[in-house]
Protein backbone atom coordinates (compact mmCIF):
# COMPACT_ATOMS: atom_id res chain seq x y z
CA UNK A 1 0.00 0.00 0.00
CA UNK A 2 2.63 2.44 0.89
CA UNK A 3 4.22 1.84 -2.14
CA UNK A 4 1.33 2.05 -4.31
CA UNK A 5 1.04 5.54 -2.57
CA UNK A 6 4.18 6.58 -3.12
CA UNK A 7 4.22 5.92 -7.12
CA UNK A 8 0.77 7.86 -6.85
CA UNK A 9 2.83 10.86 -5.52
CA UNK A 10 5.91 10.63 -7.98
CA UNK A 11 2.86 10.83 -10.41
CA UNK A 12 1.55 13.77 -9.18
CA UNK A 13 4.84 15.77 -8.65
CA UNK A 14 4.86 18.83 -11.44
CA UNK A 15 7.15 18.51 -14.87
CA UNK A 16 10.00 20.22 -14.70
CA UNK A 17 11.94 20.01 -18.20
CA UNK A 18 15.45 20.32 -17.79
CA UNK A 19 16.48 23.23 -20.28
CA UNK A 20 19.71 22.44 -20.94
CA UNK A 21 19.17 19.07 -21.97
CA UNK A 22 16.46 20.34 -23.93
CA UNK A 23 19.20 22.18 -25.54
CA UNK A 24 21.48 20.05 -25.93
CA UNK A 25 18.88 18.07 -27.73
CA UNK A 26 18.87 21.03 -29.84
CA UNK A 27 22.32 20.97 -30.90
CA UNK A 28 22.55 17.59 -31.53
CA UNK A 29 19.47 17.53 -33.81
CA UNK A 30 20.90 20.45 -35.90
CA UNK A 31 23.90 18.84 -36.24
CA UNK A 32 22.39 15.49 -37.74
CA UNK A 33 20.26 18.27 -39.99
CA UNK A 34 23.32 19.65 -41.11
CA UNK A 35 25.46 16.75 -41.78
CA UNK A 36 22.82 15.38 -43.94
CA UNK A 37 23.08 18.11 -46.49
CA UNK A 38 26.64 18.47 -45.76
CA UNK A 39 27.10 20.76 -49.48
CA UNK A 40 24.86 23.16 -47.75
CA UNK A 41 27.10 22.89 -44.60
CA UNK A 42 30.57 23.54 -46.46
CA UNK A 43 28.68 26.48 -49.10
CA UNK A 44 27.69 28.18 -46.22
CA UNK A 45 31.07 27.67 -44.56
CA UNK A 46 33.27 28.85 -47.69
CA UNK A 47 30.72 31.27 -47.91
CA UNK A 48 31.10 33.31 -44.58
CA UNK A 49 34.88 33.11 -44.22
CA UNK A 50 35.02 34.69 -47.77
CA UNK A 51 33.23 37.67 -45.81
CA UNK A 52 35.24 37.89 -43.26
CA UNK A 53 38.48 37.99 -45.56
CA UNK A 54 36.66 40.92 -47.50
CA UNK A 55 36.33 43.05 -44.49
CA UNK A 56 39.96 42.23 -43.34
CA UNK A 57 41.18 43.44 -46.79
CA UNK A 58 39.12 46.51 -46.88
CA UNK A 59 40.46 47.68 -43.69
CA UNK A 60 43.90 46.87 -44.24
CA UNK A 61 43.25 49.18 -47.76
CA UNK A 62 41.65 51.90 -45.43
CA UNK A 63 44.82 51.18 -42.86
CA UNK A 64 47.34 51.71 -45.39
CA UNK A 65 46.16 55.37 -46.29
CA UNK A 66 45.67 56.44 -42.78
CA UNK A 67 47.36 55.38 -38.85
CA UNK A 68 44.37 55.94 -37.34
CA UNK A 69 40.38 56.57 -37.17
CA UNK A 70 39.40 58.33 -34.67
CA UNK A 71 41.36 57.31 -31.99
CA UNK A 72 41.59 53.56 -33.00
CA UNK A 73 44.74 52.37 -34.95
CA UNK A 74 44.97 49.21 -36.88
CA UNK A 75 44.90 46.73 -34.89
CA UNK A 76 42.71 48.00 -31.95
CA UNK A 77 39.94 48.21 -34.58
CA UNK A 78 40.41 44.60 -35.81
CA UNK A 79 40.00 44.19 -32.29
CA UNK A 80 36.99 45.82 -32.44
CA UNK A 81 35.81 44.23 -35.24
CA UNK A 82 36.19 40.95 -33.83
CA UNK A 83 33.89 41.87 -30.90
CA UNK A 84 31.13 42.69 -33.51
CA UNK A 85 31.74 39.74 -35.52
CA UNK A 86 31.58 37.48 -32.33
CA UNK A 87 28.09 39.06 -31.28
CA UNK A 88 26.65 38.77 -35.00
CA UNK A 89 27.76 35.12 -34.96
CA UNK A 90 26.29 34.17 -31.77
CA UNK A 91 22.90 35.99 -32.15
CA UNK A 92 22.44 34.42 -36.00
CA UNK A 93 23.78 30.75 -34.57
CA UNK A 94 21.24 31.04 -31.62
CA UNK A 95 18.51 33.11 -32.54
CA UNK A 96 18.23 34.05 -36.06
CA UNK A 97 16.98 31.17 -37.46
CA UNK A 98 14.54 31.29 -34.69
CA UNK A 99 13.08 34.28 -34.91
CA UNK A 100 12.57 34.78 -38.71
CA UNK A 101 11.21 30.71 -38.53
CA UNK A 102 8.21 32.17 -35.74
CA UNK A 103 6.11 33.62 -38.89
CA UNK A 104 6.31 30.12 -40.21
CA UNK A 105 4.75 28.24 -37.29
CA UNK A 106 2.00 30.69 -37.16
CA UNK A 107 1.35 29.80 -40.80
CA UNK A 108 1.41 26.25 -40.77
CA UNK A 109 -0.12 25.75 -37.76
CA UNK A 110 2.81 24.58 -35.85
CA UNK A 111 2.76 26.83 -32.94
CA UNK A 112 -0.60 25.04 -31.85
CA UNK A 113 2.01 22.01 -31.14
CA UNK A 114 4.36 24.05 -29.66
CA UNK A 115 2.15 25.40 -26.81
CA UNK A 116 1.19 22.29 -26.07
CA UNK A 117 4.44 20.83 -25.23
CA UNK A 118 5.24 21.13 -21.35
CA UNK A 119 8.35 23.38 -21.76
CA UNK A 120 7.60 27.13 -21.88
CA UNK A 121 7.05 28.39 -25.06
CA UNK A 122 9.87 31.19 -25.63
CA UNK A 123 12.47 28.97 -24.84
CA UNK A 124 11.53 26.01 -27.38
CA UNK A 125 10.55 29.31 -30.18
CA UNK A 126 14.18 30.83 -29.56
CA UNK A 127 16.26 27.89 -29.13
CA UNK A 128 14.65 25.09 -31.29
CA UNK A 129 17.32 25.27 -34.31
CA UNK A 130 21.05 25.71 -33.96
CA UNK A 131 22.94 27.72 -37.09
CA UNK A 132 25.84 24.84 -36.67
CA UNK A 133 27.67 26.62 -40.02
CA UNK A 134 27.76 29.98 -38.05
CA UNK A 135 29.97 28.61 -35.27
CA UNK A 136 32.85 28.61 -38.19
CA UNK A 137 32.24 32.43 -38.09
CA UNK A 138 33.03 32.09 -34.20
CA UNK A 139 36.01 30.84 -34.41
CA UNK A 140 36.99 33.63 -37.14
CA UNK A 141 36.22 36.43 -34.75
CA UNK A 142 38.04 34.30 -32.35
CA UNK A 143 41.05 34.11 -34.27
CA UNK A 144 41.06 37.60 -35.17
CA UNK A 145 40.56 39.22 -31.60
CA UNK A 146 43.53 36.75 -30.75
CA UNK A 147 45.84 38.20 -33.35
CA UNK A 148 44.80 41.53 -32.46
CA UNK A 149 45.55 41.30 -28.91
CA UNK A 150 48.96 39.63 -29.60
CA UNK A 151 50.52 42.83 -31.61
CA UNK A 152 48.98 45.64 -28.99
CA UNK A 153 50.59 45.90 -25.90
CA UNK A 154 47.89 45.27 -23.89
CA UNK A 155 48.00 43.90 -20.30
CA UNK A 156 45.15 41.40 -19.92
CA UNK A 157 43.75 41.18 -16.20
CA UNK A 158 40.94 38.62 -15.02
CA UNK A 159 38.64 41.56 -14.11
CA UNK A 160 39.03 43.10 -17.81
CA UNK A 161 38.55 39.81 -19.49
CA UNK A 162 35.42 38.73 -17.07
CA UNK A 163 34.22 42.63 -18.26
CA UNK A 164 34.19 41.93 -21.66
CA UNK A 165 32.55 38.71 -21.17
CA UNK A 166 30.02 39.96 -19.25
CA UNK A 167 29.62 42.43 -21.94
CA UNK A 168 29.79 40.47 -24.84
CA UNK A 169 27.07 38.56 -23.47
CA UNK A 170 24.76 41.79 -22.53
CA UNK A 171 25.25 42.48 -26.24
CA UNK A 172 24.07 39.27 -27.36
CA UNK A 173 20.68 39.48 -24.92
CA UNK A 174 20.12 43.22 -26.32
CA UNK A 175 19.84 41.62 -30.06
CA UNK A 176 18.02 38.96 -28.77
CA UNK A 177 14.98 41.07 -27.73
CA UNK A 178 15.05 43.31 -30.40
CA UNK A 179 14.32 40.35 -32.27
CA UNK A 180 12.04 38.12 -30.75
CA UNK A 181 9.67 41.44 -29.81
CA UNK A 182 10.35 42.14 -33.78
CA UNK A 183 9.36 38.50 -34.59
CA UNK A 184 6.49 38.38 -32.36
CA UNK A 185 4.43 41.52 -34.30
CA UNK A 186 3.81 37.91 -37.19
CA UNK A 187 0.92 36.99 -35.01
CA UNK A 188 -0.62 40.04 -36.27
CA UNK A 189 0.78 40.33 -39.68
CA UNK A 190 0.75 37.07 -40.51
CA UNK A 191 4.78 36.90 -42.02
CA UNK A 192 7.66 39.75 -41.01
CA UNK A 193 10.40 39.56 -43.89
CA UNK A 194 11.51 42.39 -42.64
CA UNK A 195 13.56 40.67 -39.63
CA UNK A 196 16.24 40.17 -41.87
CA UNK A 197 16.39 43.65 -43.18
CA UNK A 198 15.99 44.83 -39.63
CA UNK A 199 19.42 42.75 -38.67
CA UNK A 200 20.56 43.71 -41.91
CA UNK A 201 20.74 47.32 -41.47
CA UNK A 202 21.78 47.05 -37.39
CA UNK A 203 24.80 45.14 -38.12
CA UNK A 204 25.81 47.33 -40.92
CA UNK A 205 25.21 50.44 -38.72
CA UNK A 206 27.26 48.75 -35.44
CA UNK A 207 29.81 48.06 -37.70
CA UNK A 208 31.85 51.17 -36.60
CA UNK A 209 33.39 52.60 -33.55
CA UNK A 210 30.69 54.78 -31.15
CA UNK A 211 33.04 57.88 -31.63
CA UNK A 212 33.38 57.97 -35.20
CA UNK A 213 29.44 59.50 -35.16
CA UNK A 214 30.16 62.28 -32.09
CA UNK A 215 31.18 65.54 -33.34
CA UNK A 216 30.63 65.22 -36.96
CA UNK A 217 27.49 67.26 -37.67
CA UNK A 218 24.35 68.21 -35.95
CA UNK A 219 23.13 64.57 -37.04
CA UNK A 220 26.16 62.87 -36.09
CA UNK A 221 25.04 63.87 -32.03
CA UNK A 222 21.52 63.15 -32.61
CA UNK A 223 22.54 59.31 -33.78
CA UNK A 224 25.48 59.06 -31.53
CA UNK A 225 23.37 60.05 -28.44
CA UNK A 226 19.96 58.31 -29.71
CA UNK A 227 22.28 55.00 -30.19
CA UNK A 228 24.14 55.04 -27.24
CA UNK A 229 21.67 56.02 -24.69
CA UNK A 230 18.02 55.47 -25.92
CA UNK A 231 18.51 52.17 -27.96
CA UNK A 232 22.20 51.68 -27.36
CA UNK A 233 23.28 49.76 -30.04
CA UNK A 234 26.86 51.52 -30.30
CA UNK A 235 27.32 50.98 -26.41
CA UNK A 236 26.76 47.50 -26.67
CA UNK A 237 29.07 46.95 -29.24
CA UNK A 238 31.72 49.55 -28.84
CA UNK A 239 32.32 49.37 -25.22
CA UNK A 240 33.55 45.72 -24.95
CA UNK A 241 36.42 46.12 -26.69
CA UNK A 242 37.35 49.12 -25.21
CA UNK A 243 37.67 47.76 -22.10
CA UNK A 244 39.30 44.78 -22.85
CA UNK A 245 42.01 47.32 -24.85
CA UNK A 246 41.90 49.66 -21.78
CA UNK A 247 40.92 52.84 -23.45
CA UNK A 248 39.19 55.41 -22.15
CA UNK A 249 35.22 55.38 -22.02
CA UNK A 250 33.38 57.96 -24.05
CA UNK A 251 31.96 59.90 -21.90
CA UNK A 252 32.96 57.99 -18.47
CA UNK A 253 32.80 54.92 -16.80
CA UNK A 254 29.10 55.62 -16.33
CA UNK A 255 28.85 54.48 -20.12
CA UNK A 256 29.60 50.72 -18.34
CA UNK A 257 26.01 50.53 -16.76
CA UNK A 258 24.01 51.95 -19.28
CA UNK A 259 23.79 49.16 -21.60
CA UNK A 260 23.01 46.62 -18.63
CA UNK A 261 20.33 48.27 -17.83
CA UNK A 262 18.76 49.21 -20.96
CA UNK A 263 18.93 45.73 -21.87
CA UNK A 264 17.53 44.43 -18.91
CA UNK A 265 14.26 46.55 -19.55
CA UNK A 266 14.34 45.08 -23.29
CA UNK A 267 14.32 41.49 -21.88
CA UNK A 268 11.54 42.04 -19.95
CA UNK A 269 9.80 43.92 -22.28
CA UNK A 270 10.38 41.48 -25.01
CA UNK A 271 9.19 38.61 -22.67
CA UNK A 272 5.99 40.92 -22.22
CA UNK A 273 5.39 41.56 -25.68
CA UNK A 274 5.64 37.75 -26.80
CA UNK A 275 3.65 36.50 -23.81
CA UNK A 276 0.69 38.88 -25.41
CA UNK A 277 1.27 38.15 -28.91
CA UNK A 278 0.86 34.14 -27.65
CA UNK A 279 -2.23 34.94 -25.65
CA UNK A 280 -3.55 36.81 -29.09
CA UNK A 281 -2.92 33.82 -31.05
CA UNK A 282 -5.76 32.57 -32.79
CA UNK A 283 -5.25 28.68 -33.02
CA UNK A 284 -4.75 27.18 -37.01
CA UNK A 285 -7.89 25.23 -35.84
CA UNK A 286 -9.98 28.52 -34.97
Amino acid sequence: MTDHHASLSDDRRPFRPNYLRVWTTFLRNSLVREMTFRANFLITVVTRSLWFCTQILMFEIIYGHVDAIKDWSRDEYFAFMATGMLVNAIVETMFMPNCANFSELIRTGDLDFALLKPIDTQFLVSFEKVSVPMLAQVLLAGGLLAYSLSRLDVTLTAGRVAMYLLLVGVAVAFFYSLMIALASTSVWFGRNQGLYDFWFYITVFARYPQGIWREQSFGGEVIWFGFSFVIPILLVMTVPSRILLGKALDPSWAVVFVAPAITLVLLYGSRRIFQWSVNNYRSASS
